[in-house]
């Protein structure tokens, strides 16, 4: 489980540590928020896989918390852990975007189990993609592995972070994807670039890969909203 972080958000000490201290000794990399604000905070500042999440919160609640993710991240698994175990409240964590609901007190073995199933959900698209050694379009060709490509005027070295991103955009091809999800992927969540920088990195694809670079064919900005490699093969 390298590498994989989670956001622990639960305002009780005692349990806050234990938590802590299982899902670490499971592999997971833990950052915890006491409250709901903070919460709000580390998410939009660095990478995470998951999120536990509890409802009971001090400023903000859990249920305001998984609302605000969501306006900004549909993928990152949220799981609700809380002593509120009524039907309707269930009912409302699903509804807002939570992906499970575990009710205290709980056994952390089943804890475990469910965000281990939870990350691995997660993962399997980043997994299914890393088969993905190379890829050919138009004119050119892409080798993922070695950093390489071909175009119409030959070979090509591409830099590591050129090789990720264009292997983020070709492996969601004909989706348009959030300048949010580029800094995550490629930069993680020790430097966040400026979006400037990903237009640059854009503009350099339309011109090593374009038969026009003014008029792209494969590689397309979405204003406001993030960037879209289309394959019209």
């Amino acid at each position: 489980m390298d590498d994989i972080r989670i956001l622990l958000v639960e305002d009780e000490a005692t349990l806050r540590d234990g938590i802590s201290m299982n899902l670490e000794l499971e592999g997971f990399e833990v950052v915890t928020a006491v409250t709901g604000k903070q919460a709000i905070k580390k998410f939009g500042e660095q990478r995470f896989n998951m999120v536990i999440l509890d409802v009971m919160l001090p400023e903000m609640d859990g249920f305001e918390v998984c609302e605000q993710i969501r306006l900004t991240n549909m993928d990152v698994p949220i799981l609700f852990l809380t002593a509120k175990d009524s039907s309707n409240d269930k009912i409302n964590g699903l509804k807002l975007g939570a992906d499970d609901y575990l009710t205290k007190p709980f056994n952390v073995e089943e804890l475990l189990l469910r965000v281990k199933v939870l990350v691995k959900h997660s993962l399997k698209g980043t997994e299914q993609e890393s088969e993905l050694k190379s890829y050919k379009f138009g004119d050119n060709v892409v080798n993922f592995t070695t950093y390489e490509a071909i175009n119409s005027d030959g070979n090509l070295n591409l830099t590591k972070k050129e090789t990720m991103l264009l292997k983020l955009l070709i492996d969601r091809k004909n989706e348009v994807v959030s300048r949010q999800q580029i800094l995550q992927f490629v930069w993680g969540y020790d430097v966040f670039p400026s979006t400037r920088t990903i237009d640059n990195f854009i503009l350099a694809f339309r011109k090593y890969f374009e038969p026009d670079p003014k008029n792209p064919t494969f590689f397309h900005s979405v204003r406001g909203v993030g960037y879209k490699f289309v394959d019209v093969a």
